[in-house]
């Protein structure tokens, strides 16, 4: 493992991507626990400057830890990548080179059964990244409706079985709390029955995607974290590379890289364009890039990833 904290998914790829170089200034919008960081530095050696942004401070701590070696070059701030905009703003001259966003849950996030992020790691219900936010796993399921249960199981798990599920865990609760990661996977296989046995992924794998999607607003977030994150690229060759890490999530990303790069969208039958709509970037992934069978070898985790970059013109 690179760190203690997490591994870095296509560290090769992300941050070749972004072409660091010395005297560059590159935004690292989900820093973890500063891998990626600590390779953007090393390559923006001797000067380059990393502005690092976590929400969670375990995360911070650790990458003060990885990053204490560059010194004052890298300058780590506790926000929302949401934020990134107000942040970059703040510099001088206000651009930036690069920007990288890794959307995927840190190995220490699975790992530590106290944050109940994983139904392999037994602990409390849950899943904030941020400790100091209020909303968490526990209190989704323990006193949302069955109906609104439904919803995020449908909407951020794309799970079929969501009604099933909801209805489950409403008849549960309704003699005791659900407490744990525990008893929730447990509650979730029950709701599969017999066919729980035939599926490739264990059956809780989407409601707990579903729930921490929810209880961290990472959708919501996303669409004005890629914006502010273009806006403040530097014109003329500023890189931003986004890993992600299922479907909902790359949508997204596809989406707002393409029409960031789209030009005129006057309707197909006027003879000129009277938009006057000029593209901001140009994709440089037209196919999107997966990590290699080494890497997914190395670190399963990394299967799902998929890494699409565009640069300001």
């Amino acid at each position: 493992m690179d760190n203690c904290f997490h591994t870095p998914v296509m560290l090769g790829e992300a941050v070749g991507s972004l072409n660091p170089r010395q005297g560059g200034v590159y935004v690292d919008g989900t820093l973890g626990g500063g891998g990626h960081a600590r390779e953007i530095l090393r390559r923006s050696s001797p000067d380059g400057i990393l502005v690092g942004i976590d929400r969670d401070d375990e995360a911070l701590e650790q990458a003060r830890r990885t990053l204490k070696v560059f010194g004052g070059r890298a300058i780590l701030v506790k926000a929302n990548f949401r934020d990134i905009k107000e942040i970059v703003s703040q510099l001088s001259p206000g651009y930036v080179d690069g920007i990288l966003f890794d959307l995927g849950v840190s190995s220490h996030h699975l790992e530590t059964a106290s944050r109940g992020f994983s139904f392999s790691k037994d602990g409390p219900l849950d899943m904030r990244m941020d400790q100091q936010d209020e909303l968490n796993a526990f209190h989704i399921v323990n006193t949302w409706s069955e109906t609104r249960l439904k919803e995020i199981l449908r909407e951020f798990g794309e799970e079929r079985f969501a009604g099933k599920i909801a209805r489950t865990i409403v008849r549960v609760r309704k003699n005791t709390p659900v407490k744990t990661t525990g008893e929730l996977a447990s509650i979730v296989e029950k709701a599969f029955g017999p066919r729980a046995r035939r599926e490739k992924i264990h059956p809780a794998t989407r409601t707990f995607q579903a729930l921490r999607i929810c209880v961290n607003r990472e959708l919501d977030d996303l669409p004005p974290a890629i914006e502010g994150a273009i806006d403040v690229l530097k014109p003329g060759g500023g890189r931003f590379t986004v890993i992600s890490f299922h479907s909902l999530e790359d949508r997204i990303v596809k989406r707002l890289f393409r029409g960031s790069e789209q030009r005129c969208i006057c309707p197909p039958d006027f003879p000129v364009c009277v938009c006057g709509r000029k593209g901001v970037v140009k994709v440089l992934t037209r196919r999107v890039v997966k990590p290699g069978t080494d890497e997914i070898r190395r670190n399963p985790r990394a299967a799902s990833a998929r890494l699409r970059t565009v640069e300001k013109l």
